[in-house]
């Protein structure tokens, strides 16, 4: 049984949740939850992730990460051995892709591949002039520039005057 949640209400009083909202109804959406290749995300600090996902028998040259816009993508493909002839084929290699949707402002620092593990640093760096600043009682730049230059006149008001 799936539920299914209506975010109506919610857009009358938020502004700029637009893109959470679509998450979080196309996380509804998924039907079937493919578990290949497992991984782990990990909070290694206050602003720091890792992402580690079990990719044994895959080169590096198989994998590619890409980072596009808030969607991190992760990808395998092993070339087709066609000379080979198993008698046993347990070993997990088939293609995969995995995407992870990213919060603004996240940052890819980095990937490793050691011992079948491959790790994806990521950082959530907000930029200066989005971080919440003090703001001073009593000083109001616009008022003071608007005090430095005198008031305002229309250019066709001075040419009449």
């Amino acid at each position: 049984m799936r539920n299914e949640f209506d975010f109506a209400p919610l857009y009358r009083s938020s502004i700029g949740f637009d893109r959470v909202f679509n998450l979080l109804n196309n996380a509804q959406r998924f039907q079937a939850v493919d578990t290949w290749p497992p991984y782990d995300i990990v909070k290694a600090g206050e602003d720091e992730y890792r992402i580690t996902m079990a990719v044994a028998g895959f080169a590096e040259e198989d994998l590619s990460i890409t980072h596009e816009r808030n969607v991190l993508v992760i990808a395998g493909a092993k070339p087709d051995q066609e000379d080979m002839q198993y008698l046993h084929h347990g070993i997990a290699g088939r293609s995969f892709e995995r995407r992870f949707e990213l919060a603004d402002h996240v940052k890819v620092l980095g990937a490793s591949l050691k011992n079948g593990l491959l790790s994806v640093e990521l950082k959530h760096e907000i930029p200066e002039e989005m971080k919440a600043r003090r703001i001073a009682i009593g000083t109001n730049e616009v008022k003071q520039a608007k005090e430095e230059t005198g008031p305002l006149q229309i250019e066709g008001e001075k040419q009449v005057a």
